[in-house]
């Protein structure tokens, strides 16, 4: 009795009896989706997905947050792992959008995963399937500073994996990396990659601050993610200098600043690294501007993005 009370509870976080998602086409309950038990992707992890927020903005409206972008990265995740991709980018944006209106979400975080069918074997698939679900999610690591330790796990080889894949595989490496820093006592871990540089955190890119630039680690041993090109972004438009550049741990504990960036943590600074805190007042940094300025675009009070999304994709009222 007390493990079904704890299931349910458990459920309760992401849907109910009356949530509705989008399968294969169809808009059903979560209650009643079914999944085979044969799938590869349950056997093998070999499945891609997203992470991806809807936003209640200024004006009153619900926009899905680089909607296109996310849904161009599943598709190219999908190739890459050599999963069939049968949908338009179109089709499953005007799917999330209604999976939003039934559910009557507004700020949400969604979740598309395409999976593999029955497949014991490591034969490659003819079809493919897809989910799109969507809950409500605060920041996943807070909105208060956070402290990190530095992981025991390393990031992947890319020589062994497609890094530039969002494949649930990969996470394995994510999870077991952040249960080990809670198990310590820490918010989060951050990874380094297989030659000892800083990679990033389980499910985030990381920035740091110095003398007012700011240094992220590039492209190869991370996944390159849609936040992290937003802040570039925004760091082009406010005159930030960004260097992207290898780094040690050594380096990181000398900066002013550092913060997480993420669709799920959005951007979330570190109070402090393995116990050594950070050497400015969060509140006096440009990563602490950034984080403002992300807010404001994510939430369209930044008129100049407004004005060039409300071309790409559409809204629904929330």
């Amino acid at each position: 009795m007390r493990e079904a009370k704890a299931l349910s509870t458990t459920m309760a976080q992401y849907y109910n009896d009356s949530t509705i998602i989008y399968n294969n086409g169809q808009f059903v309950k979560a209650a009643e989706a079914k999944m085979d038990m044969y799938s590869q992707s349950l056997h093998y992890g070999y499945s891609v997905f997203e992470g991806i927020r809807s936003y209640k903005t200024v004006r009153g409206t619900t926009k899905i947050f680089k909607a296109e972008e996310h849904f161009v990265r599943l598709k190219n995740s999908a190739i890459a792992i050599n999963l069939p991709f049968h949908w338009t980018v179109e089709q499953l944006i005007a799917a999330t959008y209604e999976v939003l209106k039934q559910n009557n979400l507004g700020d949400a975080y969604i979740r598309p995963v395409v999976y593999a069918p029955a497949n014991m074997s490591f034969a490659k698939n003819e079809q493919s399937h897809i989910v799109i679900e969507a809950w409500e999610m605060a920041p996943f690591l807070g909105d208060k500073l956070i402290r990190v330790v530095s992981s025991s796990f390393q990031r992947p080889n890319p020589r062994a994996f497609k890094l530039e894949a969002k494949a649930a595989g990969h996470y394995v490496n994510s999870i077991l990396a952040s249960q080990e820093a809670k198990s310590k006592g820490f918010d989060e871990a951050l990874l380094s990659d297989m030659n000892g540089n800083i990679a990033e955190g389980p499910g985030a890119n990381i920035f740091f601050e110095k003398e007012g630039k700011l240094v992220t680690p590039p492209k190869g041993h991370i996944l390159a993610g849609i936040t992290r090109a937003t802040v570039l972004e925004l760091c082009q438009e406010m005159g930030i200098e960004v260097e992207e550049r290898h780094f040690l741990t050594d380096e990181l504990k000398q900066a002013d600043a550092a913060f997480f960036c993420g669709t799920a943590a959005e951007v979330i600074g570190f109070e402090s690294l393995d116990n050594v805190k950070f050497q400015k007042n969060w509140n006096e940094t440009i990563s602490r501007a950034i984080q403002v300025a992300y807010k404001n675009r994510v939430t369209e009070k930044d008129q100049k993005f407004q004005s060039t999304e409300n071309n790409k994709s559409q809204s629904v009222v929330a």
